[in-house]
Protein backbone atom coordinates (compact mmCIF):
# COMPACT_ATOMS: atom_id res chain seq x y z
CA UNK A 1 0.00 0.00 0.00
CA UNK A 2 1.29 3.73 -0.85
CA UNK A 3 0.81 6.27 1.24
CA UNK A 4 0.21 9.38 -0.63
CA UNK A 5 1.31 12.95 -0.14
CA UNK A 6 -1.92 14.05 0.80
CA UNK A 7 -2.11 12.27 3.63
CA UNK A 8 0.39 14.26 5.57
CA UNK A 9 -1.25 17.58 4.83
CA UNK A 10 -2.55 17.69 8.25
CA UNK A 11 1.01 18.49 9.25
CA UNK A 12 0.86 22.33 8.88
CA UNK A 13 4.09 22.85 10.24
CA UNK A 14 6.63 22.73 7.29
CA UNK A 15 10.01 21.44 9.18
CA UNK A 16 13.37 20.56 7.34
CA UNK A 17 15.80 18.51 10.44
CA UNK A 18 15.61 15.01 10.37
CA UNK A 19 14.52 15.31 14.41
CA UNK A 20 11.45 17.48 13.15
CA UNK A 21 10.41 15.37 10.03
CA UNK A 22 11.19 11.63 11.88
CA UNK A 23 8.44 13.04 14.20
CA UNK A 24 6.04 14.12 11.47
CA UNK A 25 6.54 10.78 10.62
CA UNK A 26 6.36 8.86 13.44
CA UNK A 27 3.05 10.18 14.67
CA UNK A 28 1.82 9.24 11.02
CA UNK A 29 2.98 5.92 11.88
CA UNK A 30 1.47 5.42 15.64
CA UNK A 31 -1.76 7.49 14.87
CA UNK A 32 -2.59 5.20 12.31
CA UNK A 33 -2.31 7.44 9.19
CA UNK A 34 -0.11 5.42 7.60
CA UNK A 35 -0.87 1.91 8.29
CA UNK A 36 1.02 -1.47 9.17
CA UNK A 37 2.92 -2.11 6.00
CA UNK A 38 1.93 0.83 3.98
CA UNK A 39 4.91 2.27 2.26
CA UNK A 40 6.29 5.76 2.80
CA UNK A 41 7.26 7.17 -0.73
CA UNK A 42 10.40 9.39 -0.41
CA UNK A 43 9.05 11.71 -3.71
CA UNK A 44 5.48 12.66 -2.17
CA UNK A 45 6.81 12.86 1.11
CA UNK A 46 9.51 14.91 0.34
CA UNK A 47 7.37 17.33 -2.06
CA UNK A 48 4.30 17.53 0.64
CA UNK A 49 6.48 18.72 3.43
CA UNK A 50 9.37 20.55 1.77
CA UNK A 51 11.94 19.03 1.72
CA UNK A 52 15.40 17.62 0.56
CA UNK A 53 15.70 13.55 0.75
CA UNK A 54 18.55 14.15 3.04
CA UNK A 55 16.60 14.87 6.16
CA UNK A 56 13.98 12.45 4.85
CA UNK A 57 16.41 9.39 4.36
CA UNK A 58 18.35 10.63 8.10
CA UNK A 59 14.61 9.78 9.30
CA UNK A 60 14.00 6.97 7.59
CA UNK A 61 16.74 5.29 9.26
CA UNK A 62 15.79 6.39 12.49
CA UNK A 63 12.85 5.13 11.86
CA UNK A 64 14.50 1.99 11.29
CA UNK A 65 16.37 1.55 14.17
CA UNK A 66 13.49 1.88 16.36
CA UNK A 67 11.27 -0.81 14.61
CA UNK A 68 8.58 1.02 12.88
CA UNK A 69 10.39 0.79 9.43
CA UNK A 70 12.13 -2.11 7.35
CA UNK A 71 13.64 -0.61 4.11
CA UNK A 72 13.24 -3.24 1.75
CA UNK A 73 16.18 -3.28 -1.58
CA UNK A 74 14.66 -1.59 -4.82
CA UNK A 75 11.58 -1.37 -3.35
CA UNK A 76 11.41 1.27 -0.75
CA UNK A 77 10.55 2.02 3.28
CA UNK A 78 7.33 0.24 5.07
CA UNK A 79 5.98 0.68 8.16
CA UNK A 80 6.65 -2.82 9.85
CA UNK A 81 3.25 -5.18 9.73
CA UNK A 82 2.12 -6.36 12.84
CA UNK A 83 1.94 -10.16 13.31
CA UNK A 84 -1.23 -10.83 15.58
CA UNK A 85 0.07 -14.42 16.61
CA UNK A 86 3.61 -12.70 17.82
CA UNK A 87 1.41 -9.92 19.86
CA UNK A 88 -0.62 -13.08 21.24
CA UNK A 89 2.78 -15.32 22.29
CA UNK A 90 4.66 -11.95 23.69
CA UNK A 91 0.90 -11.50 26.06
CA UNK A 92 1.13 -15.24 27.20
CA UNK A 93 4.53 -14.74 28.12
CA UNK A 94 3.82 -11.58 29.79
CA UNK A 95 1.26 -13.01 31.90
CA UNK A 96 3.69 -15.52 32.97
CA UNK A 97 6.28 -12.84 33.63
CA UNK A 98 5.01 -9.68 34.37
CA UNK A 99 3.78 -9.75 37.74
CA UNK A 100 7.05 -11.46 38.87
CA UNK A 101 8.79 -8.23 37.32
CA UNK A 102 6.27 -6.17 39.35
CA UNK A 103 6.82 -8.35 42.75
CA UNK A 104 10.82 -7.50 42.24
CA UNK A 105 10.26 -3.79 41.25
CA UNK A 106 7.84 -3.55 43.54
CA UNK A 107 9.97 -1.85 46.81
CA UNK A 108 11.32 0.32 44.46
CA UNK A 109 8.57 1.37 43.15
CA UNK A 110 6.63 1.72 46.58
CA UNK A 111 9.68 3.81 47.59
CA UNK A 112 12.64 6.14 45.52
CA UNK A 113 11.07 5.89 41.92
CA UNK A 114 6.93 5.99 43.31
CA UNK A 115 6.99 9.54 41.87
CA UNK A 116 8.35 8.17 38.48
CA UNK A 117 5.18 5.52 38.45
CA UNK A 118 2.66 8.81 39.08
CA UNK A 119 4.42 10.76 36.92
CA UNK A 120 4.03 8.05 34.00
CA UNK A 121 0.39 7.33 34.87
CA UNK A 122 -0.20 11.28 34.68
CA UNK A 123 1.25 11.22 31.29
CA UNK A 124 -0.90 8.19 30.22
CA UNK A 125 -4.20 10.27 31.68
CA UNK A 126 -3.44 13.48 29.95
CA UNK A 127 -2.37 11.73 26.55
CA UNK A 128 -5.45 9.76 26.30
CA UNK A 129 -7.77 12.33 27.56
CA UNK A 130 -6.66 14.74 24.67
CA UNK A 131 -6.92 11.48 22.54
CA UNK A 132 -3.20 12.00 21.74
CA UNK A 133 -2.64 8.37 20.35
CA UNK A 134 1.06 8.71 19.73
CA UNK A 135 2.04 10.02 23.25
CA UNK A 136 -0.72 7.73 24.91
CA UNK A 137 1.35 4.86 23.52
CA UNK A 138 4.95 6.08 24.34
CA UNK A 139 3.07 6.38 28.36
CA UNK A 140 1.82 3.02 27.63
CA UNK A 141 5.08 1.56 27.05
CA UNK A 142 6.62 3.61 29.70
CA UNK A 143 4.31 2.45 32.35
CA UNK A 144 5.03 -1.65 31.78
CA UNK A 145 8.87 -0.89 31.16
CA UNK A 146 9.15 0.29 34.85
CA UNK A 147 8.78 -2.77 36.22
CA UNK A 148 11.47 -4.80 33.97
CA UNK A 149 13.53 -1.85 34.22
CA UNK A 150 13.52 -1.72 38.29
CA UNK A 151 13.15 -5.49 38.51
CA UNK A 152 17.24 -5.40 38.92
CA UNK A 153 17.12 -8.83 36.86
CA UNK A 154 18.59 -8.54 33.20
CA UNK A 155 16.83 -11.15 31.75
CA UNK A 156 13.25 -9.92 32.57
CA UNK A 157 14.78 -6.15 30.98
CA UNK A 158 16.18 -8.08 28.00
CA UNK A 159 13.11 -9.88 27.24
CA UNK A 160 11.38 -6.68 27.28
CA UNK A 161 13.97 -4.72 25.27
CA UNK A 162 12.95 -7.49 22.33
CA UNK A 163 9.27 -6.93 22.74
CA UNK A 164 9.13 -3.59 23.21
CA UNK A 165 9.05 -2.22 18.95
CA UNK A 166 6.29 -5.05 18.04
CA UNK A 167 4.41 -3.93 21.01
CA UNK A 168 4.37 -0.39 20.07
CA UNK A 169 3.12 -1.14 16.47
CA UNK A 170 0.56 -3.46 18.06
CA UNK A 171 -0.72 -0.35 20.12
CA UNK A 172 -1.01 2.04 17.49
CA UNK A 173 -3.71 -0.45 16.24
CA UNK A 174 -5.39 -1.35 19.27
CA UNK A 175 -5.26 2.22 21.03
CA UNK A 176 -7.61 3.59 17.90
CA UNK A 177 -10.25 0.62 18.79
CA UNK A 178 -11.17 1.69 22.48
CA UNK A 179 -14.17 4.07 22.22
CA UNK A 180 -13.27 5.81 25.59
CA UNK A 181 -9.00 6.23 25.47
CA UNK A 182 -9.19 7.34 28.99
CA UNK A 183 -10.04 3.92 29.90
CA UNK A 184 -6.46 2.74 29.32
CA UNK A 185 -5.22 5.20 31.78
CA UNK A 186 -7.73 3.86 34.18
CA UNK A 187 -6.51 0.31 33.49
CA UNK A 188 -3.12 0.99 34.32
CA UNK A 189 -3.76 3.52 37.20
CA UNK A 190 -5.60 0.23 38.76
CA UNK A 191 -2.50 -2.01 37.70
CA UNK A 192 -0.05 0.21 39.48
CA UNK A 193 -2.49 0.38 42.61
CA UNK A 194 -2.70 -3.65 42.93
CA UNK A 195 1.25 -3.88 42.18
CA UNK A 196 2.09 -1.52 45.06
CA UNK A 197 -0.61 -3.30 47.24
CA UNK A 198 1.80 -6.63 46.57
CA UNK A 199 -1.41 -8.96 45.33
CA UNK A 200 0.45 -10.08 42.60
CA UNK A 201 -2.20 -12.82 41.94
CA UNK A 202 -4.55 -9.51 41.29
CA UNK A 203 -1.80 -8.25 39.09
CA UNK A 204 -1.97 -10.78 36.74
CA UNK A 205 -5.78 -11.41 36.86
CA UNK A 206 -6.31 -7.81 35.73
CA UNK A 207 -3.32 -8.17 32.57
CA UNK A 208 -5.15 -11.25 31.46
CA UNK A 209 -8.25 -8.90 31.92
CA UNK A 210 -6.98 -6.54 29.54
CA UNK A 211 -4.85 -8.60 27.30
CA UNK A 212 -8.09 -10.15 26.10
CA UNK A 213 -7.99 -8.87 22.61
CA UNK A 214 -4.32 -9.43 21.91
CA UNK A 215 -4.84 -12.98 23.16
CA UNK A 216 -7.22 -13.88 20.88
CA UNK A 217 -5.17 -14.35 17.66
CA UNK A 218 -3.38 -17.78 20.10
CA UNK A 219 -6.90 -19.12 19.84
Amino acid sequence: MAIEATQFKWQERRTTTPDGVYRVLRTAILDGTVPPGGQLRETHIAADLGISRSPLREALTKLEEEGLVVKIPFRGSFVVEVNARDVAEIASIRLLVEPYAAELSAPTLRGPERLRLKQTIEELYRATDTHDIPASIDAHLRFHRLFYEFSGNSALQALWNGWENKLRLYFAVDHPTYSDLHEIAVEHDKLAAIALEGDFDGFRQEMASQFKNALRAQQ
